[in-house]
Protein backbone atom coordinates (compact mmCIF):
# COMPACT_ATOMS: atom_id res chain seq x y z
CA UNK A 1 0.00 0.00 0.00
CA UNK A 2 1.17 3.63 -0.60
CA UNK A 3 0.37 6.56 1.84
CA UNK A 4 0.35 9.77 0.61
CA UNK A 5 0.31 12.22 3.01
CA UNK A 6 -0.63 16.01 2.35
CA UNK A 7 0.14 18.07 5.47
CA UNK A 8 0.79 21.54 5.53
CA UNK A 9 1.35 23.46 9.07
CA UNK A 10 -0.56 26.49 7.98
CA UNK A 11 -4.09 26.34 7.16
CA UNK A 12 -5.43 27.68 3.85
CA UNK A 13 -2.82 25.60 1.70
CA UNK A 14 -5.49 23.85 0.10
CA UNK A 15 -4.66 20.35 1.37
CA UNK A 16 -8.22 18.92 1.07
CA UNK A 17 -8.48 20.36 -2.97
CA UNK A 18 -5.64 17.72 -3.36
CA UNK A 19 -6.89 15.47 -1.62
CA UNK A 20 -9.95 14.96 -2.89
CA UNK A 21 -8.54 15.15 -6.68
CA UNK A 22 -5.51 13.18 -6.14
CA UNK A 23 -8.37 10.25 -4.40
CA UNK A 24 -10.22 10.49 -7.39
CA UNK A 25 -7.37 10.11 -9.52
CA UNK A 26 -5.49 7.07 -7.36
CA UNK A 27 -9.00 5.12 -7.88
CA UNK A 28 -7.62 4.58 -11.79
CA UNK A 29 -4.24 2.71 -10.27
CA UNK A 30 -6.16 0.53 -7.60
CA UNK A 31 -8.56 0.57 -4.42
CA UNK A 32 -7.94 3.90 -2.98
CA UNK A 33 -8.98 5.44 0.62
CA UNK A 34 -9.09 8.53 1.76
CA UNK A 35 -8.72 9.62 5.00
CA UNK A 36 -10.34 12.84 6.56
CA UNK A 37 -8.14 13.56 9.98
CA UNK A 38 -8.37 17.42 9.48
CA UNK A 39 -11.08 18.60 12.39
CA UNK A 40 -12.56 20.98 9.65
CA UNK A 41 -13.57 18.09 7.72
CA UNK A 42 -13.64 20.12 4.06
CA UNK A 43 -12.63 16.68 2.54
CA UNK A 44 -15.79 14.48 4.27
CA UNK A 45 -17.88 17.70 2.57
CA UNK A 46 -16.86 16.75 -0.45
CA UNK A 47 -17.18 13.09 -0.04
CA UNK A 48 -21.10 14.03 1.02
CA UNK A 49 -22.18 15.06 -2.05
CA UNK A 50 -20.01 12.63 -4.62
CA UNK A 51 -22.12 10.08 -6.78
CA UNK A 52 -19.66 7.88 -7.56
CA UNK A 53 -18.82 5.20 -4.86
CA UNK A 54 -15.41 5.61 -5.26
CA UNK A 55 -12.74 6.07 -3.86
CA UNK A 56 -13.64 5.10 -0.10
CA UNK A 57 -13.36 8.06 2.52
CA UNK A 58 -13.32 7.36 6.52
CA UNK A 59 -12.96 10.25 8.98
CA UNK A 60 -11.19 9.70 11.67
CA UNK A 61 -9.62 11.71 14.95
CA UNK A 62 -6.05 11.65 15.09
CA UNK A 63 -5.73 8.44 17.52
CA UNK A 64 -7.58 6.59 14.91
CA UNK A 65 -5.27 6.83 11.93
CA UNK A 66 -2.57 4.05 12.43
CA UNK A 67 -5.39 1.49 13.19
CA UNK A 68 -7.45 3.22 10.20
CA UNK A 69 -3.89 2.33 8.12
CA UNK A 70 -3.30 -1.31 9.23
CA UNK A 71 -6.97 -1.97 8.36
CA UNK A 72 -6.58 -0.55 4.95
CA UNK A 73 -3.44 -2.64 4.32
CA UNK A 74 -4.95 -5.77 5.79
CA UNK A 75 -8.16 -4.87 3.10
CA UNK A 76 -6.19 -4.37 -0.26
CA UNK A 77 -6.01 -0.97 -0.33
CA UNK A 78 -3.34 -0.06 -2.77
CA UNK A 79 -3.52 4.05 -1.97
CA UNK A 80 -4.33 6.15 1.19
CA UNK A 81 -4.62 9.71 0.86
CA UNK A 82 -4.71 11.37 4.75
CA UNK A 83 -5.64 14.55 4.52
CA UNK A 84 -4.01 15.82 7.90
CA UNK A 85 -4.53 18.74 10.34
CA UNK A 86 -2.66 21.56 10.48
CA UNK A 87 -1.61 23.18 13.68
CA UNK A 88 -0.34 19.73 14.64
CA UNK A 89 3.12 18.97 14.72
CA UNK A 90 3.60 15.42 16.66
CA UNK A 91 0.77 14.02 14.34
CA UNK A 92 1.92 14.95 11.19
CA UNK A 93 5.60 13.84 11.99
CA UNK A 94 3.86 10.68 13.37
CA UNK A 95 2.25 10.44 9.65
CA UNK A 96 4.69 11.36 7.87
CA UNK A 97 7.45 8.49 9.55
CA UNK A 98 4.73 6.02 8.04
CA UNK A 99 4.07 7.71 4.64
CA UNK A 100 5.90 6.49 1.21
CA UNK A 101 5.82 10.28 0.39
CA UNK A 102 4.75 13.08 2.04
CA UNK A 103 3.54 16.38 -0.38
CA UNK A 104 3.18 19.42 1.25
CA UNK A 105 1.09 22.26 -1.02
CA UNK A 106 2.57 25.51 -0.97
CA UNK A 107 0.99 28.68 -2.14
CA UNK A 108 3.11 31.28 -4.11
CA UNK A 109 2.88 34.21 -1.08
CA UNK A 110 5.36 35.30 1.71
CA UNK A 111 3.07 34.11 4.33
CA UNK A 112 3.20 30.39 2.94
CA UNK A 113 6.71 30.34 1.94
CA UNK A 114 7.97 31.22 5.61
CA UNK A 115 5.44 28.09 7.28
CA UNK A 116 7.15 25.35 4.90
CA UNK A 117 10.60 25.36 6.97
CA UNK A 118 8.81 24.00 9.80
CA UNK A 119 7.50 20.85 7.89
CA UNK A 120 10.53 20.44 5.75
CA UNK A 121 12.97 20.79 8.51
CA UNK A 122 10.56 17.96 10.42
CA UNK A 123 11.21 15.74 7.42
CA UNK A 124 14.80 16.66 7.08
CA UNK A 125 14.88 15.10 10.97
CA UNK A 126 12.73 12.25 10.52
CA UNK A 127 14.66 11.32 7.21
CA UNK A 128 10.99 11.56 5.51
CA UNK A 129 10.54 11.78 1.58
CA UNK A 130 8.76 14.61 0.87
CA UNK A 131 8.14 17.08 -2.12
CA UNK A 132 6.17 20.43 -2.47
CA UNK A 133 3.64 21.42 -4.65
CA UNK A 134 2.66 25.38 -5.86
CA UNK A 135 -1.04 24.89 -5.36
CA UNK A 136 -3.38 27.68 -6.01
CA UNK A 137 -1.20 29.85 -8.37
CA UNK A 138 -1.83 32.28 -11.24
CA UNK A 139 -2.57 30.60 -14.39
CA UNK A 140 -0.05 30.17 -16.76
CA UNK A 141 0.34 32.81 -19.65
CA UNK A 142 1.77 31.62 -22.47
CA UNK A 143 2.87 28.14 -21.99
CA UNK A 144 5.08 30.01 -18.73
CA UNK A 145 4.58 30.12 -15.03
CA UNK A 146 4.00 33.88 -13.82
CA UNK A 147 7.03 35.43 -12.13
CA UNK A 148 5.67 35.24 -8.77
CA UNK A 149 5.27 31.48 -9.61
CA UNK A 150 8.63 31.40 -10.87
CA UNK A 151 10.23 32.97 -7.25
CA UNK A 152 8.30 31.09 -4.90
CA UNK A 153 9.44 27.68 -6.87
CA UNK A 154 13.25 29.35 -6.40
CA UNK A 155 12.68 30.13 -2.72
CA UNK A 156 11.66 26.85 -2.37
CA UNK A 157 14.79 25.25 -4.03
CA UNK A 158 17.04 27.49 -2.10
CA UNK A 159 15.85 26.01 0.85
CA UNK A 160 16.64 22.71 -0.29
CA UNK A 161 13.24 21.42 -0.92
CA UNK A 162 12.06 19.37 -2.92
CA UNK A 163 9.41 20.78 -5.74
CA UNK A 164 7.47 18.85 -8.32
CA UNK A 165 7.64 20.33 -11.65
CA UNK A 166 4.06 21.92 -12.86
CA UNK A 167 1.63 23.53 -10.61
CA UNK A 168 -2.00 23.64 -9.91
CA UNK A 169 -4.06 26.95 -10.53
CA UNK A 170 -6.55 29.18 -9.29
CA UNK A 171 -9.23 28.21 -11.12
CA UNK A 172 -13.02 28.31 -10.65
CA UNK A 173 -13.54 25.29 -12.34
CA UNK A 174 -11.88 23.40 -9.06
CA UNK A 175 -15.08 25.06 -6.99
CA UNK A 176 -17.35 24.10 -9.27
CA UNK A 177 -16.20 20.28 -9.11
CA UNK A 178 -16.00 20.34 -5.93
CA UNK A 179 -19.23 21.92 -4.78
CA UNK A 180 -21.10 18.83 -6.64
CA UNK A 181 -18.46 16.09 -5.14
CA UNK A 182 -16.81 15.65 -8.36
CA UNK A 183 -13.14 16.37 -9.29
CA UNK A 184 -12.26 18.39 -12.25
CA UNK A 185 -11.20 15.42 -13.98
CA UNK A 186 -14.94 14.33 -13.84
CA UNK A 187 -16.58 17.81 -14.31
CA UNK A 188 -14.55 18.95 -17.03
CA UNK A 189 -12.42 16.33 -17.99
CA UNK A 190 -10.89 17.92 -20.90
CA UNK A 191 -9.83 21.57 -19.19
CA UNK A 192 -6.92 23.20 -17.99
CA UNK A 193 -7.24 22.58 -14.48
CA UNK A 194 -7.85 18.74 -15.19
CA UNK A 195 -4.66 18.57 -17.06
CA UNK A 196 -2.93 20.50 -14.36
CA UNK A 197 -3.96 17.20 -11.82
CA UNK A 198 -3.45 14.81 -13.86
CA UNK A 199 0.45 16.27 -14.58
CA UNK A 200 0.52 16.49 -10.56
CA UNK A 201 -0.50 13.10 -9.83
CA UNK A 202 1.58 11.32 -12.55
CA UNK A 203 4.71 13.07 -10.71
CA UNK A 204 3.07 12.21 -7.04
CA UNK A 205 2.76 8.59 -8.39
CA UNK A 206 5.96 8.11 -9.99
CA UNK A 207 7.72 9.94 -7.11
CA UNK A 208 5.77 7.46 -4.35
CA UNK A 209 6.82 4.63 -6.61
CA UNK A 210 10.50 4.86 -5.89
CA UNK A 211 9.98 4.60 -2.81
CA UNK A 212 9.42 1.16 -0.48
CA UNK A 213 5.26 0.65 0.12
CA UNK A 214 4.66 1.57 3.70
CA UNK A 215 3.72 -1.24 6.39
Amino acid sequence: MHTILIAAQKGGAGKSTLAAHFGAMAERDGRTLLIDADPQGSLAFWYERRAAETPLLVKVGAGEIEETLDMARADGIAWTIIDSPPHNAPLIGSLMSRATVTIIPVRPGPFDLAAVGATLDMARKLKAPVACILNACPPITREAETTIVSEARGVLTDMGAPVLPGQVSQRASFSHALITGQAVTEFEPDGRAAREIDVMWTAVTQLARTFPRTA
